[in-house]
């Protein structure tokens, strides 16, 4: 066991070149998939083997909820702010000294401990915090805790996004990410009614301003982008990982407000979407079971289909079905997924509550035979709604065809990251090495960045013509040059024949010898 975990570790640092062959090598895949089967009763070495395991892309990730409490914490000391009276949340100078957070972090780890365990999961998760709070509702509040701490801070976060896509060995992320001015525009709505009928007046009345506001925010984008990078180091000498990741993002419009504050923050994404090429979707977030979001789920799917036809390249991503039986009355749980998917949705962020969707065979069938990917969020579901093992979706979306992926959600706030919904992919849903490749493949097959896909007719593993024989082939070379995605995808196989090969051999050499 010494010697494999050694060899294991020295994969996690040390891979091949890709002076390797194109396309992969059946004996060295089985050869990986017999160890992560070995492996799998073993946290740690199952750990190390899937963190080194090259990854595609995570497209279900929330920039303000991929920060840990940690980092927060270290901006509030910097910032001179404290804890409250009941170290529940980041608060407002001034204070006593003792709950200053610079001086709590130095000289009381214990309460800076509860804090961190107040503004985050990690408490409710070990079973440590109030008695009756739900892991919903300790998720949910989290970001009202630590917002004095985020704001103003998006490159700082940028960059640490882009780093944990690198440690995890990912070659792509679509990242939510909602620039300030487009959401001080939001939330400068009026309070005023508005419906279905109502919105082709509303849009004329708003697109001016909206586009008016355009060229700076994509200015601020290209800022933070730009100072991100330089926190990492990206054009020096020295380079951090994280980036060679190639990065685009997502607009999220909110769904758990007035009406006239979901629509402008839906007709914000979308203009975004259609002037600048980084933002290559929408999205809408908040609570679900929210009352709000509840009462005007019909609205907010006819805002989408009115943005639709007015910005048709836009592609749309939608959270639906994160509910489960308890959460919500049975009422709600009957055709969220099935709405979104009527109302243009390409993929499905969560989509736990689909077997009790009244249509849900109907549905099933539907996504299988349009290609409408399922985020799968192993951890965020099993936090948040007591989800998790034989009572989650995914086998039900494998089983009938459906394309999924794996996604993080908000790995700062959940105390997790993609190495770790791997690892509970395989121990909690029974998957192996060859269902974590074909989820980490379509990772990037259903991801929004353009181009044709490497594979024919979205049969991951089969190579469209040109690039039939090879990578370095000439015609492959071309067909690669015209398309981001397919580089990207590429890339991936590279990475995980290489993997694949190194792997291949250390099984080689251990044949004969035990452990």
């Amino acid at each position: 066991m010494k010697r494999l975990l050694l060899s294991l570790l020295t994969l996690c640092l040390v891979l091949p070149p890709a002076a390797l062959p194109a396309h992969a090598d059946p004996a060295s895949e089985a050869a990986t998939a017999a160890l992560v089967d070995k492996v799998a009763g073993n946290a740690g070495q199952l750990r190390v083997v899937l963190q080194a395991m090259p990854k595609g892309g995570d497209l279900h990730n929330h920039l303000g909820g991929s920060v840990y409490a940690e980092d927060f914490l270290k901006v509030a000391a910097a910032r001179g702010l404290c804890a409250d009276e009941a170290i529940s949340r980041i608060a407002p100078a001034p204070c006593p000294r003792e709950r200053q957070v610079a001086v709590m972090a130095v000289e009381d780890p214990f309460t800076y401990a509860r804090l961190v365990d107040a503004i985050s999961t990690r408490g409710f998760q070990q079973g440590i915090g109030p008695e009756k709070v739900s892991g919903h509702s300790q998720f949910f509040s989290s970001f009202d805790k630590f917002g004095l701490a985020a704001e103003g801070e998006a490159p700082r976060w940028l960059a640490d996004a882009y780093a944990s896509a690198g440690r995890n060995h990912l070659v792509y992320l679509e990242l939510m990410y909602n620039p300030e001015r487009l959401s001080r525009y939001m939330a400068e709505a009026p309070d005023t009614p508005l419906d279905a009928g109502m919105l082709a007046a509303s849009y004329k009345r708003e697109i001016a301003t909206v586009e008016g506001l355009l060229d700076e925010t994509v200015a601020d984008v290209t800022r933070n982008e730009a100072e991100a990078r330089g926190r990492l180091g990206c054009d020096t000498s020295a380079p951090r990982v994280g980036c060679d990741v190639a990065v685009r993002y997502l607009y999220s419009g909110m769904r758990g407000v007035a009406p006239a504050m979901v629509w402008r923050s839906l007709l914000a994404g979308f203009a975004l979407a259609h002037k600048d090429p980084r933002f290559v979707g929408v999205n809408i977030v908040m609570p679900e079971d929210d009352p709000v979001a509840l009462r005007d789920y019909d609205l907010h799917m006819a805002m989408f289909r009115f943005l639709e036809e007015k910005y048709p390249e836009v592609k749309v991503t939608m959270h639906a079905g994160e509910l489960t039986l308890g959460l919500v009355p049975p009422l709600d749980l009957e055709d969220h997924i099935a709405k979104a998917v009527d109302a243009g949705a390409k993929r499905i962020g969560h989509g736990v509550d689909i077997a009790y969707e009244a249509k849900s065979p109907e549905t099933l069938a539907r996504m299988a035979r349009d290609g409408i990917a399922v985020e799968i969020n192993l951890t965020s579901n099993a936090v948040i709604l007591g989800v998790e093992g034989g009572n989650h979706p995914l086998r039900l979306y494998r089983a009938m065809g459906v394309p999924v992926m794996l996604s993080t959600d908000d790995e700062g706030v959940l105390r997790s990251d993609m190495s770790n919904e791997y690892v509970r992919a395989v121990t909690q849903q029974g998957l192996r090495y060859p269902d974590l490749k074909e989820m980490t493949r379509a990772s990037l097959e259903y991801a929004f960045v353009p181009g044709a896909s490497l594979w024919r007719g979205r049969h991951l593993g089969e190579t469209v013509e040109p690039c039939a024989a090879s990578f370095a082939d000439t015609r492959c070379k071309a067909f690669l040059a015209g398309s981001e995605k397919a580089r990207l995808q590429a890339r991936l196989e590279t990475n995980l024949d290489a993997f694949e090969h190194a792997l291949g051999r250390f099984e080689g050499k251990q044949g004969s010898k035990g452990d």
